[in-house]
């Protein structure tokens, strides 16, 4: 699109995202199964000159750098360094000059930041398919922040498809849409703000890799190989993961068969080997979780996303009123208007 002024203005917008089952396995290349939700971050703006300059309407300093980016880890504001880890794999040396606005929580686990670098990709020219698209944004986020996180939030963003949960493989990035059954409602409830840069997160990153380096990928090892770990933190990381693997297939053929009260059970375990295996939940929302699922409304509750905070989020019958929740619906992936 060409303004008045005869300068090229582009609008993007990606997904947040939920995790439904299947957290800390996508840096093992494991099983996922995530949704796009209908909350957005949106990327508008003009193309010309030589510098990126952001404003967002959730931050209260601009971004405003000099283009090509060469090390976007030294970026300031913070929030820049997605934008500039975007920016510099995509050798952007054309300004451009817009403004960010979303409706995706900052900070509550949704994937604000994915979201960003999946948009911002698309406002800067990305060409090239979804699973190049995430991979892109994957390692911009690695390089900015230094944050060793998987393709979860990336994929999902720019891949989402309306009214499916996904089913997808971090090692092939097959993708398998899954529809959300009619008779549920997907429910976030916020516990806690968390930011997973300088978190235990990278730890648990090195903690599968000792584990893989013992008894293989962790995608394909049998339950029973866990005992070759000697390591009791390694050896529950790992258990960890393997369990989920499996969890994420048997909520799969739970979904496709609107068996929704085994979908929640499942959804329970998994929190429960979050929290006991991986230990990335927390009091608050390990509360906040056995609240949810006394309740005869709820079919499951878990924490989702990396943890340390966060967000929890409830299969529930529908019109079930959950205090401060929201309820999400499954949305499409990324686009340029």
């Amino acid at each position: 699109m060409i303004s008045r002024s005869g300068a090229e203005q582009i609008v993007a917008r990606a997904p947040g995202r939920v995790v439904l089952i299947g957290d800390h396995t996508d840096y093992t290349g494991g099983l996922v199964c995530p949704m796009a939700i209908d909350r957005w971050t949106t990327v508008s703006g003009t193309v010309g000159g030589s510098r990126l300059s952001l404003t967002s309407d959730h931050e209260s300093e601009a971004l405003d750098i000099a283009l090509p980016v060469d090390d976007p880890r030294l970026v300031s504001p913070a929030w820049g360094r997605y934008v500039a880890g975007v920016a510099s794999l995509l050798g952007t040396s054309k300004g451009f000059t817009g403004r960010v606005r979303t409706s995706v929580p900052i900070g509550a686990g949704l994937s604000s930041s994915a979201a960003l670098e999946v948009a911002t990709a698309l406002t800067l020219g990305f060409e090239g398919n979804v699973e190049e698209l995430a991979s892109l944004c994957q390692r911009a986020e690695n390089t900015a922040t230094g944050l060793p996180s998987g393709i979860l939030d990336q994929l999902t963003s720019a891949g989402g498809v309306a009214g499916h949960a996904l089913v997808m493989d971090c090692t092939t990035f097959a993708r398998e849409p899954i529809p959300v059954p009619d008779d549920v409602w997907v429910q976030v409830v916020f516990i806690a703000q968390r930011q997973l840069v300088g978190s235990p997160y990278a730890e648990r990153v090195t903690q599968c890799a000792a584990a893989e380096a013992l008894i293989g990928p962790l995608r394909s090892a049998s339950i029973h190989s866990i005992e070759e770990i000697e390591d009791p933190v390694v050896r529950r990381r790992a258990r960890h993961v393997i369990t989920e693997n499996q969890r994420v297939r048997d909520f799969a053929t739970a979904f496709r068969t609107c068996d929704l009260v085994g979908a929640g059970s499942l959804m329970v375990e998994g929190h429960e080997s979050l929290r006991n295996d991986y230990n990335t939940s927390t009091p608050a929302m390990d509360r906040a979780v056995q609240s949810l699922v006394q309740r005869s409304d709820v079919y499951g509750a878990r924490m989702t996303g990396g943890g340390f905070g966060g967000c929890v989020v409830a299969l529930t019958q529908p019109g079930a009123e959950i205090p401060d929740a929201w309820v999400v619906r499954a949305a499409g992936g990324a686009s340029r208007a």
